[in-house]
């Protein structure tokens, strides 16, 4: 039987008559009840009941349970106006000259109620007494708050007039960006999709602080404000499920639906709001939809037939935006005109009147119940789905066209329209000048908008630079790992972790530590942790582990100190992010390390590394498993031989490609230093490897080697004496080093060649310090010249130098320029071309940078300087048995 037919339409009238009753006399809640408890039953006796996951395409909080606003509503409209204009402002007078510079009108005029009611009213700063909200605003609406903070006194007019013009250090940023305003913004939000993403991970770690007893955040919410257009970025919805999962009932996400993006409708054909209610319940969010003004409610309330609705959900997003481009009489023909019911509705009322009915996110009362409602619903994160109208107040200049989003200027006629309309007191003859309005100090608004600000614990958007500083422990209280291993062979991964393993039980930084993996604690031996540390869960452990009988179990805890975040790279990197800037959105300094396969890391989540410079993140990156010849058994997606040319990219990552375990001890101590201590904006990426071998001892190094490995580059070790010109200079780094050294042997013995050993723990840094200088004496050609790191280094240490890496040749030739104006002949070996499987030492000759490839290139480069003479690097391929007609291992 088909589910449509009914049998018996007298007995379903009587059942939906009986519906209708309870709803007008006992109130929809208890209607709401008793149909849920009629499903619960009917699920329980085996019945098929498909589970629906949309409501009705209407107002969730029914007018009579609309929580009611204590504010001014004439005064809010006033101010909300003068806001509006001065964001207007700021985009048209930036674009009076030249549309060079940009910037968007439309998005912040959809939205400007969203905010001025959560600015209002909703959203705390931090104080004594409460940590403060966490505000992710949609960075296309940046003008409206900027004309806000000029509005409260905090930006001046000379400031909104360098809107977009920064490099003369005091203009606005284009978007929320904390590294070009860094007491303002705390959150970049542009780049789509990574806003939700983070603002999830960070209302999950406002959970983690409290679970640990390090803050109290129970009062504390994230409000994360996006458009419709970004739900279709992957990573918009890739984390909604783990929200639902962890019950985040801190988390308001705020969709603004004015069912735009850049070029037109979201869903032209489809009902976007209904789209997005669908997956946001599924995965288990609270949604309120907000999506008809207050004077909708009397056409609901006279629409007795129900046509009304009818006609709303057959209504398809590309219609909707449509009615709004045009004017009341068309919306009365094509709108309400196609059903005699509708039409009926309405005939009362004039076109102006059919016009001025708002959409929800125009209408500050449904706004601001929609919010109320939020911020008391407990055990699951909401969804606030607001209903707008892209480039409100534009008229003819891009209210509800295709144009809106890139809109920069307006013409005449439609600015005129946009003063009467939201009534600002400028005159004709100043209408072209679009002045910046300012409000006197002691008038009614002023008084107000201070008042309600004052009322929620100061100004927003705000963010803290610094915080606490944490007392790192000496170097020597890592001795063991800077102590020369003997026989004993360990990775440099494991040397971290033993490293991780003091940091954690030190009395001052260890609760401070976190440590972030995705599924693969036990790849990096960090096992151990979970019985130690325990494994962060909010509702601890709810089962008796299968390892339960084991030392090392698998043990969630609500007090856990690891983030253990699954196959799931963007998720790691995200609570990675939050950890590394709790100093400045918590008051709270954490030590993130995040974990993880190299090639799984910069160059997967890419973006999110860009942000996390962005957002002046603190913490260490490990890259482990690291460089193309390493990980030999897993091919081509696996090794990675160019994270640290991406690592080099982000101009505060600071990045290190160690060897010895004293390295890597020296390099994430001093990191500490730098950025828990001294408070510098920087984060570290450290590469790590799971090749077994022995590590000498950093007084094995010899003197001055702790800042030559923090600057980048130190002598290992000096050769012994040679024939005059047969000298060469050995650069390698991480396990290619021990490749170099035993070509430095391969050297002496076959071809009584003497070679010095270089450690180039990071040709990054190199780079970037002989950038410095070279940047110095361009700007003091009188002064004295400054020398490179690499060029004091080579000074005086006679041959050519030859680098070996395993990253692409590029890692390494950075800084042949400096190695040049040492006048040293420079030879770069790397491991260029995809991935491939196979033994270790295989690898390495393939991508020809073993110890046989170094050699050869050593000495081919002395004959190039006439010492050798060709005969013997002929001689050396052919005893090494190398082949010199393969194809190179980068072709394809």
């Amino acid at each position: 039987m088909n589910m449509n037919d009914d049998a018996d339409p007298a007995e379903t009238g009587e059942w939906l008559d009986a519906l209708k009753a309870v709803e007008l006399h006992r109130g929809q809640e208890r209607a709401n009840l008793l149909v849920n408890r009629l499903v619960d039953q009917a699920r329980r006796d085996g019945l098929y009941i498909p589970r629906s996951l949309t409501t009705a395409y209407k107002n969730t909080i029914p007018p009579e349970q609309e929580a009611r606003s204590p504010g001014d509503r004439a005064i809010e409209h006033r101010l909300r106006s003068i806001i509006r204009w001065n964001a207007l402002a700021i985009i048209l007078r930036a674009n009076k000259e030249s549309s060079e510079l940009g910037g968007h009108i439309a998005s912040f005029q959809s939205a400007a109620t969203l905010y001025d009611i959560g600015f209002g009213h909703f959203w705390h700063a931090p104080t004594d007494t409460h940590g403060g909200d966490l505000l992710f605003i949609q960075g296309h609406s940046s003008p409206g708050i900027y004309a806000r903070a000029f509005l409260e006194g905090r930006l001046t007019e000379d400031q909104l007039l360098s809107y977009r013009q920064e490099t003369a250090g005091k203009g606005l940023s284009s978007y929320p960006h904390p590294w070009l305003m860094p007491d303002f913004w705390q959150f970049p939000t542009v780049s789509m999709g990574l806003g939700p993403l983070i603002a999830i991970y960070q209302a999950r770690f406002l959970k983690y602080l409290q679970g640990r007893g390090l803050a109290e955040t129970t009062q504390r919410k994230v409000w994360a404000f996006m458009g419709d257009g970004e739900m279709d970025e992957p990573e918009s919805l890739g984390a909604i499920s783990l929200a639902g999962r962890e019950h985040l009932d801190n988390l308001v996400f705020v969709i603004n639906c004015n069912l735009q993006r850049l070029d037109g409708p979201v869903r032209g054909n489809g009902k976007i709001v209904q789209e997005l209610e669908s997956v946001f319940r599924g995965a288990g969010w609270n949604v309120i939809k907000v999506l008809w003004g207050g004077g909708w409610d009397a056409l609901f309330a006279k629409d007795k037939s129900g046509k009304l609705l009818q006609l709303m959900e057959e209504c398809v997003d590309g219609e909707y935006q449509d009615f709004k481009s045009k004017s009341g009489a068309y919306v009365r023909e094509h709108f309400f005109g196609r059903y005699e019911e509708t039409k009926a509705l309405v005939a009362d009322l004039s076109d102006d009147d059919i016009w001025k009915l708002t959409r929800g996110g125009h209408d500050p009362q449904k706004v601001f119940a929609a919010y109320a409602a939020a911020v008391k619903h407990t055990g699951q994160p909401t969804l606030i789905l607001p209903k707008t109208v892209k480039g409100y107040g534009m008229g003819e200049s891009g209210e509800g066209q295709m144009i809106s989003h890139q809109a920069k200027k307006m013409t005449a006629d439609a600015l005129r329209g946009f003063r009467d309309r939201f009534q600002i007191p400028v005159s004709d003859d100043d209408l072209a000048k679009v002045p910046f309005i300012k409000l006197p100090e002691d008038g009614p608004e002023m008084k107000y908008l201070r008042e309600r600000r004052a009322a929620l614990g100061g100004y927003l958007p705000q963010r803290r630079r610094t915080s606490a500083s944490l007392a790192i422990p000496p170097l020597s209280s890592f001795q063991r790992l800077l102590d020369n291993s003997g026989e004993r062979e360990i990775s440099t991964t494991m040397a971290f972790v033993q490293m991780l393993g003091t940091l954690v039980r030190d009395k001052n930084i260890g609760k401070h530590v976190v440590p972030i993996v995705p599924d693969e604690s036990r790849t990096f031996g960090m096992e151990g942790m979970f019985r130690q540390l325990g494994i962060y869960s909010s509702v601890g452990q709810l089962y008796k582990p299968q390892d339960a009988d084991q030392l090392m179990y698998y043990r969630e805890s609500k007090d856990g100190q690891v983030l253990q975040e699954g196959i799931n790279e963007g998720g790691a990197m995200s609570s990675w992010i939050v950890a590394a800037t709790s100093y400045s959105t918590n008051n709270v300094p954490m030590i993130p390390f995040y974990i993880y396969y190299s090639m799984f890391g910069l160059q997967r989540v890419g973006d999110l590394a860009w942000l996390a410079g962005d957002m002046r993140a603190r913490g260490f990156l490990l890259g482990g498993t690291a460089g193309r010849t390493t990980l030999n058994g897993e091919g081509l997606q696996h090794e990675d031989g160019h994270s640290h040319i991406l690592a080099g990219t982000i101009p505060n990552c600071v990045s290190y490609d160690p060897t010895f375990a004293y390295e890597v001890v020296t390099i994430i101590r001093d990191g500490m230093r730098r950025m828990y201590e001294q408070q510098e904006d920087v984060y570290y990426y450290v590469t790590l490897m799971n090749e077994n071998y022995p590590h000498p001892g950093l007084a094995d190094a010899g003197e001055g080697a702790e800042q030559g490995i923090l600057k980048g580059l130190y002598k290992l070790k000096a050769g012994g004496k040679a024939k005059k010109g047969l000298r060469v200079q050995l650069m390698g780094s991480g396990t290619i080093l021990r490749e170099v050294i035993a070509a430095a042997e391969l050297l002496k013995d076959d071809w009584g060649v003497s070679a010095d050993l270089w450690s180039a723990t990071s040709y990054n840094e190199l780079r970037r310090d002989g950038m410095a200088a070279e940047r110095w004496n361009l700007l003091h050609p009188t002064e004295p010249r400054r020398k490179s790191w690499v060029e004091t280094c080579l000074e005086g240490n006679e041959g050519p130098v030859i680098a070996s890496t395993d990253y692409m040749r590029n890692y390494a030739d950075q800084v042949r320029e400096y190695v040049q104006a040492a006048g040293r002949r420079y030879v770069v070996l790397g491991t260029d071309g995809f991935g491939r499987s196979d033994y270790r030492v295989k690898l390495r000759r393939f991508f020809e940078v073993d110890r046989f490839y170094v050699t050869v290139a050593a000495l081919k480069a002395l004959a190039d300087e006439g010492t050798l003479k060709p005969a013997v690097v002929a001689e050396a391929i052919a005893k090494y048995g190398l082949d010199t007609e393969r194809a190179a291992p980068w072709t394809v």
